[in-house]
């Protein structure tokens, strides 16, 4: 019976294509509907400007430090000036090769600056001519290096898989960067264009990055069911605990100067967010069951459900700490703020801030709880039909 796993064109298996076809061929299309009626570009934007604003950036070849008349911060660049050949114009009133002097950035998140580092100027006008000030540090170069070496990992160890997931990840910023974004910025409902566009990355990249098989597919359809789960839970939370998506001044910037959604903003980064943890949970247990019914022919649809339940139940409880993690990570310098100002537990818990990432946290894990036993028993049910299509056609 071993010898019956090479077959893989028996008539089962053709049935079963069919089938994942038809399961799979419904979304494609509503998908793509979706695509060409939120597809942004009808409406034209104008883009705010700063009159007098414009940008330039040099290599610093100078720099000037004088005694401060106060005492400042060790971690500040002090008080003088800083030279910088400009070697790059994006609307400022200067010429390339043409050398500015300004002072030295202070304060909070300032830039160090030393002789040789490449930074970004910005040009303010001023009734008597304007003036120049050095806002951060150029990063392309560093940038691209870091990304070489990311390109360079991924495929030396992936390899031709490595390759289609690279290609995955292009096709997830495109959607992103020229979908979901401008059409959140044209006026689209951000909760739609997040649903059109998780659909569109689900549907091309877990095929692109894990071939037409029917573990894909299985995982391709639980992902989504998952997902639909998941908006659905954080609609729900983000109504009942009246949470407006405005917490910082960076929210409140884009609520009130583009006119965007906050709160529906909050909801489609949350189904985003979460899109690709449910990736992860959903291929590994179909896969796993997979292979749980190619090394043992004998378990039923029960037993490989079971036997994929424990596997998935593991991966669950490992994934929970690095999604809590992730947001705890990214949000800490508000928690700490909060913990500052709140003397109790139960007031740090419960401010908005706070409060918005555990409904992020929370939700995510639902979904991705909810992802195991819609995808582990959909694979159950395939495995071992396909196991028993091998044994009737050998």
């Amino acid at each position: 019976m071993g010898g019956s796993h090479a077959h893989t064109s028996h008539p089962e298996t053709r049935r079963m294509r069919r089938w994942a076809v038809a399961v799979v061929a419904p979304f494609v299309v509503v998908t793509l509907v979706a695509l060409a009626l939120l597809w942004p570009g009808a409406v034209e934007r104008e883009t705010p400007e700063v009159a007098g604003a414009g940008q330039a950036g040099g290599t610093v070849v100078a720099v000037d430090r004088e005694e401060c008349p106060e005492p400042l911060p060790d971690d500040v660049n002090g008080c003088g000036s800083a030279t910088v050949e400009v070697d790059e114009v994006d609307g400022a009133p200067v010429e390339v090769g043409a050398r500015v002097e300004t002072t030295l950035p202070n304060g909070t998140g300032a830039a160090r600056i030393e002789v040789g580092h490449s930074v970004v100027l910005l040009h303010m006008s001023t009734p008597d001519g304007g003036t120049f000030s050095i806002v951060d540090h150029r990063r392309a170069t560093g940038m691209w290096i870091l990304a070489a070496a990311f390109v360079l990992a991924v495929v030396a160890f992936g390899r031709w898989r490595g390759v289609r997931s690279l290609l995955g990840l292009g096709v997830t910023f495109l959607v992103l960067l020229y979908f979901v974004v401008p059409g959140i910025l044209e006026g689209s409902s951000p909760v739609a264009m997040a649903l059109a566009g998780s659909a569109a990355i689900v549907l091309s990249v877990m095929y692109l990055t894990h071939g037409l098989t029917l573990s894909t597919t299985v995982a391709l359809v639980g992902t989504l069911v998952s997902l639909a789960l998941t908006g659905l839970l954080a609609w729900i939370a983000v109504a009942g605990l009246h949470l407006t998506g405005v917490t910082d001044d960076v929210s409140t910037t884009v609520g009130m100067d583009l006119g965007v959604d906050m709160g529906g903003l909050l909801l489609a980064g949350i189904m985003v967010g979460s899109l690709g943890v449910l990736d992860d949970v959903t291929v590994t247990q179909s896969e796993t069951v997979t292979e749980l019914a190619r090394a043992n022919p004998a378990y039923r649809a029960v037993d490989l459900y079971r036997a994929g339940g424990r596997v998935g139940r593991a991966h669950i409880a490992s994934v929970i700490n690095t999604i809590i993690l992730a947001y705890a990570g990214s949000t800490l310098p508000l928690l700490v703020l909060i913990v500052a100002n709140n003397p109790t537990l139960g007031a740090v818990v419960t401010d908005q801030v706070l409060a918005q990432e555990i409904v992020r946290s929370g939700v995510a894990t639902l979904g991705l709880i909810a992802a195991v036993p819609v995808t582990t028993a959909l694979a159950a049910l395939v495995a071992a039909r396909a196991v028993r299509g091998e044994e009737t056609a050998s």
